[in-house]
């Protein structure tokens, strides 16, 4: 087996070539833990291998985190750096490309004042705005990552010694990111092939609806009109091929933000901005969520859902076989892009822009709204699938064609 730094180099190698798709003279704006530092130089490294004329990081650091909650006054948690949200914007808008390292502790603000989490990250929200939409309409190449950071492997690994618990972590991250074997480029290749041929499959269909069916769901969502399936690599608009996630197993569309009606309960937990919501269960009429209740975090759930009238909207819906790379693990992540991985899922709030027939490139606002897009502050995906769940396609004359049964393709 290769070194832990040579796995390493190769994973940042993925980032940049096949995550990123960085081209010459581009620049970088990156966002890591401290505790990822040493990916994250790696990572600046092939960046500028690449070509990249500034890779600018901003590192996040758990502890000062922590202190703002500990000891910043009340007023304090309705602020946000709106400044830098607006500079990272203008990064994009000017070509820049974006590239996330995740690794956050999942549990980091469970022991804290839920009104305050609550107020801070809907204002984190609302200057983070700008830059989220350049992201979610693909405006620039971007892609996520990720490190195994200590809190996050003692999450994921209880009962192990930490260093074990993140050797093991990384041992998932990089067999998960396709960078175990030779090539690991050349397996992105024939990985993105395969999730290209899935999107041109149900592209073709032209389904009106999925239904969901399984314990405790039965849910109908409607999918947008003129909407595209996408999977795998997607050209940005500035023309630059990237793949959003590393690693990535799913085929995603946008739903019709008024067409969602039924019931739905999570398989797997929400590890959201520092807390874990657990047990989710929804109900959706004409598309909004209109009862919610979690074992756990319910009341930072309602939270969310109360960001604005878009939180309660579904604005993407993805597809994922239970026998994924990822499920096949026998892991919970507690980490979103893993777990949404590893499960077909809905997300609440913002839509892609780019899930649409032309890829959405010339589309206003008012054209998005017209077919069903949804508008938010958010994008927060969850999980609805699992091995107990079948998903049926529905035509626009109201036929179901079984699509997933037993959470596996039907082919």
């Amino acid at each position: 087996m290769s070194t832990h730094d040579a796995r390493l180099d190769r994973l940042a190698e993925v980032a940049v070539r096949v995550g990123l798709g960085l081209r010459p003279g581009q620049e970088l704006v990156m966002t890591a833990p401290l505790d990822a530092l040493p990916l994250a130089r790696r990572i600046t490294a092939q960046a500028y291998k690449a070509g990249a004329s500034v890779v600018t990081t901003l590192l996040a650091d758990d502890q000062a985190t922590l202190a703002r909650f500990e000891h910043g006054h009340d007023d304090a948690f309705d602020k946000a750096a709106g400044w830098l949200y607006e500079g990272m914007a203008q990064a994009y808008r000017n070509g820049a490309a974006r590239l996330a390292i995740s690794g956050d502790d999942p549990s980091l603000l469970a022991g804290q004042d839920t009104d305050k989490v609550a107020r801070a990250n809907r204002a984190r929200s609302k200057a983070y705005m700008p830059a989220l939409e350049q992201i979610a309409n693909f405006a620039t190449n971007w892609t996520i990552v990720s490190a195994a950071t200590p809190a996050w492997a003692r999450t994921v690994f209880p009962d192990l010694p930490e260093d074990e618990a993140v050797a093991r972590l990384w041992d998932a991250i990089f067999s998960a990111s396709r960078v175990d074997g030779p090539d690991p480029v050349g397996a992105w290749e024939a990985h993105n092939r395969g999730l290209s041929a899935r999107t041109a499959a149900l592209n073709a269909r032209r389904y009106a609806a999925l239904h969901f069916r399984g314990p405790g769901t039965d849910l109908t969502v409607g999918l947008a009109d003129d909407h595209e399936w996408c999977g795998g690599a997607t050209t940005a608009k500035n023309g630059i091929v990237c793949n959003a996630n590393i690693p990535t197993e799913e085929v995603f569309t946008t739903p019709h933000c008024l067409r969602v009606q039924g019931h739905v309960s999570a398989t797997k937990p929400l590890s959201y901005q520092g807390t874990l919501i657990d047990g989710i269960a929804v109900r959706f009429e004409e598309g909004r969520i209109v009862e919610s209740r979690a074992r756990t975090g319910a009341d930072v759930l309602a939270r969310v859902i109360d960001t604005d009238e878009g939180a309660r909207r579904l604005g993407e819906v993805a597809l994922v076989p239970a026998s994924s790379p990822i499920s096949a693990s026998g892991l919970l992540f507690c980490n979103t892009l893993y777990d949404e991985n590893a499960a077909s899922h809905i997300a609440l709030g913002q839509a892609y822009s780019k899930c649409f027939l032309g890829g959405g490139a010339d589309f206003s606002e008012q054209d998005l709204a017209a077919r069903g897009a949804n508008r938010s502050l958010i994008h927060i995906d969850w999980m609805i699938g699992s091995a107990e769940v079948d998903v049926d396609g529905v035509t626009p004359d109201g036929r179901s064609e079984p699509l997933m049964r037993r959470g596996e393709w039907v082919d």
